[in-house]
Order: structure tokens, then sequence, then C-alpha cells
């Protein structure tokens, strides 16, 4: 009986899902959510030899942030009102904690994706974060970049970092994450959301330096999320959360099952009149 119920629940749950999946309304915002997050690309090629201008105004090239260590890459937006400066603070807290050092083990670049953004905005957002983290090579080694549409996109294109510009909230939609580039350009690892597992960047970093390129990760946990154009703001999407869960929920039921069926056996086994009845059974025959 225990065993027909836990079918019966797995059963309502796959379904569930695949009604969530197959079968929703259009949700605000998912036009532009199914054009707005991080694919990975692991092992593509930036190209060396854009341009951008440094945080001093200064004309550079990515090529000359590459070469000799692995680069942590963020693609923000200096004026964004919530989610880049949550993406940057949760670097800063993972980096904090972390024995590597800016200028010795990796060195860090941040592109803002806005084209309209400036020098100026550039480098009062690098003295924010210098102040955060209090490293002696950070000044020296995490560059904040501006540029023009066209090297933008270029990066953005081949790291799979998908945005838009929505015009209604004049903010740009975005996903939340970060890439690890080897010293040669390719992209090696992602993290995704604004929490950053410090053992997971240092095991990145270290095989980054060794032009060892990573293996895709599990895209759920940013998948609950997504981008609302109407509210300028990225909420949680009940529908994909049920989406997973459901999944996460299905697995569980599954496992259920399994352990009351062998309980189910097991007292079977272990019942004195069952035992009885077995043994009346066996001597009858004989």
């Amino acid at each position: 009986m225990v065993f027909r119920i836990a079918v019966l629940w797995l059963l309502l749950v796959v379904g569930v899902g695949h009604t969530l999946a197959q079968g929703s309304p259009p949700q605000p915002g998912n036009k532009y959510a199914k054009q707005v997050n991080i694919e990975q690309r692991l092992g593509a090629q930036v190209r060396p030899d854009l341009t951008f201008r440094d945080e001093n105004g200064k004309s550079v090239t990515l090529g000359e942030y590459l070469g000799k260590r692995p680069v942590i890459l963020t693609l923000v937006y200096y004026q964004c009102p919530m989610l880049c400066t949550q993406v940057l603070n949760g670097l800063v807290k993972s980096l904090k904690v972390m024995k590597e050092e800016p200028g010795v083990d990796f060195d860090l670049v941040t592109i803002s994706i806005d084209p309209k953004e400036t020098p100026a905005l550039a480098l009062q957002k690098k003295g924010a974060y210098l102040t955060e983290y209090e490293r002696a090579g950070a000044a020296a080694n995490w560059h904040f970049l501006t540029g023009d549409e066209a090297a933008i996109r270029s990066v953005a294109d081949s790291v799979g970092f998908r945005y838009l510009y929505d015009t209604a909230s004049g903010q740009y939609a975005h996903a939340a994450g970060i890439m690890v580039l080897t010293p040669a350009g390719k992209v090696a690892g992602y993290q995704y959301t604004v929490e950053f597992a410090p053992n997971e960047l240092q095991r990145t970093l270290a095989d980054a330096l060794k032009e060892k390129i990573g293996k895709p990760i599990e895209p759920l946990i940013w998948l609950c999320f997504e981008y609302d154009p109407l509210t300028a703001k990225y909420g949680f999407s009940i529908r994909k959360a049920l989406q997973s869960g459901s999944i996460l929920m299905a697995i569980g039921v599954a496992t259920m099952v399994v352990i009351l069926k062998r309980r189910e056996r097991k007292t079977r086994i272990d019942d004195p009149a069952l035992l009885r009845a077995m043994k009346t059974g066996s001597t009858m025959k004989n």
C-alpha cells in the first residue's frame, strides 16, 4: 500500500514538472530571459587585439592583460542599480579569503557592457573596490575598462555572455556570473550567481594556469532567477523553481520508494504471523 502511494506521488510530481515545462503561460520578461543568460563556451578564445580604455582613459588592448596569468573576467556596467554590484561584492568576498594574490596568481579585468560609460565612472568603481579588497597587487592588476559597442559585444559573444538593453527601464538585462580565462585567453571556467565558492575559484585558477579547460557546470541554480524588464529587477521565478524543484522532488520520492519497498519486504519477513503461516504451509507439503 505504501509503495503504491509513493509511486502515485512520483507520477504526480513528474506530471506537474512536465506541465509547467510544456504548457505554462508566458511570464513577464520571458521574451527577454530567453535571450539573457551565460552560455558556457568553454575553450572559446577572446580576441587579444580588441581595444578598450582603462580607468585612466588610456587606450589598451585586451592582449595586454593576457599571456602571464589567468584572468578573472567580469562583465557589468558601472551604473547598474543592483546585480552588478552584488556580483563584484561576491567576487571580492571570495578573493579576500583566498591566499592567491592579484598580480602573482591571477589578474582581474572588469568590462562595462554600456558603451556610454566613461573612464571616470570606471575609476570611481575601481576606487570603491580597492578600498574593500585590500591586497597590495590589486591596484595595478585589477583593470576597469570601457569601450565601444563592437569591442564589448565581441568579448561578450566569445564568453557566451548574453545581455540586452531595455529601453523602457533604461537598464541592461543580464545574468550574474564570472568567467576565468587561461593566460592564452581561452575560457577555462564559469561560476554563476553572486556567491562564488573560494575553493572552486582556486581550483579553476590553478587549472587555467596550465591552460586546462574545465567541464560544464550544472545550471539549475541560476535558472530559478529571471529578469523582469517591467521592473528592471531580477526576481524569483515560481514557474522555473517548480520546474527545477520537481526534478529534485522526483529523485527524493524515488529514493523513498526504494527505502519503503525494502522496509516493507523486511517487515513481511519479520512478521511472526507470516512466519507461522509459511512454516505451516511447509509442514503440510511434507
